[in-house]
């Protein structure tokens, strides 16, 4: 799954630096992110795959000559707890446009919002799910699309399918499963739950008791500052924004003890490579 020795950070998509600095085109991400000193680039699909075979191809290239790791973002359209087989039929087909343009692009991981219980019952909804994803997870394998690790992730909305027990039960259809952590969406669906390095160390103590230590050491995470109300996640901020957590200064120091070989990318708001490149360094300051 990995040889890292270390965690690695990155953006998710193109920030602010990089376009202040003149760039229009992804194709150039993995040379600026290799220039400034990061080591992990997220493709962002949320609105759908649209991106040609052409330009995924050269910014696939591009990575992997400035060794540049990547993951893919699958369209937030994803629901795989739908009780309308046709939908859920669609979340497929957009997974695997995802599966598909991480082939191209040489991409490790694909993330993806499971889904969502709406009206429905929890609980019943996340049948539907499981049992959904038990006859895909073949499916992708038939596909020749095996290799590339699916990533659920925690989500921020109440209403969402995502809490930390929803996704590591998702994690535990298959060994090959990683789950995403969103730390600002889990802080902010329970109203400012992560204060305090023990709060962090708790949710990576239920991973690791879920699905084990070595896929626990190597998670997929995803960190910004959220902002949040009755329902849980309004907008994500940057780290300059002081009022809403979570702060990854309580993060950081169990990368370190618990020697994770962690992806964490940047979800701030306009400020992804800025805000990845301070966590980097917090985490070089302590090894």
């Amino acid at each position: 799954m990995t040889n890292r020795e270390y965690t690695v950070f990155g953006p998710a998509g193109n920030s602010e630096m990089f376009y202040n600095a003149g760039y229009k085109k992804s194709a150039d991400m993995p040379a600026f992110l290799k220039n400034v000193g990061l080591d992990w680039y997220e493709y962002p699909c949320g609105r759908g795959v649209n991106v040609g075979e052409a330009t995924a191809s050269s910014i696939g290239y591009n990575a992997r000559k400035n060794g540049i790791k990547m993951s893919v973002h699958a369209p937030y359209f994803i629901n795989f707890a739908n009780p309308e087989e046709e939908k859920r039929i669609n979340s497929k087909n957009y997974l695997e446009s995802a599966l598909n343009l991480a082939k191209v692009m040489g991409a490790e991981r694909v993330v993806f919002h499971p889904g969502t219980c709406k009206k429905m019952d929890r609980g019943y909804a996340m049948g539907i799910l499981l049992d959904y994803m038990k006859t895909l997870i073949p499916e992708i394998d038939n596909a020749g699309l095996g290799d590339i690790t699916i990533c659920p992730e925690t989500m921020g909305k109440k209403n969402q399918l995502g809490n930390l027990k929803e996704i590591l039960e998702i994690c535990q259809l298959d060994e090959r499963i990683i789950p995403t952590i969103d730390f600002g969406h889990l802080h902010a669906r329970r109203r400012g739950s992560l204060n305090t390095e023990d709060d962090f160390a708790r949710v990576l103590d239920a991973i690791e008791d879920s699905i084990g230590t070595y896929r626990a050491r190597n998670i997929h995470i995803h960190f910004s500052q959220i902002e949040y109300g009755p329902s849980g996640e309004i907008r994500h901020l940057t780290f300059e924004d002081k009022k809403f957590g979570p702060y990854f200064e309580n993060l950081v120091r169990q990368l370190v003890r618990r020697k994770m070989t962690a992806v964490v990318i940047s979800e701030s708001s306009g400020t992804m490579i800025r805000d990845a490149l301070a966590m980097k360094k917090m985490y070089q300051n302590l090894l």
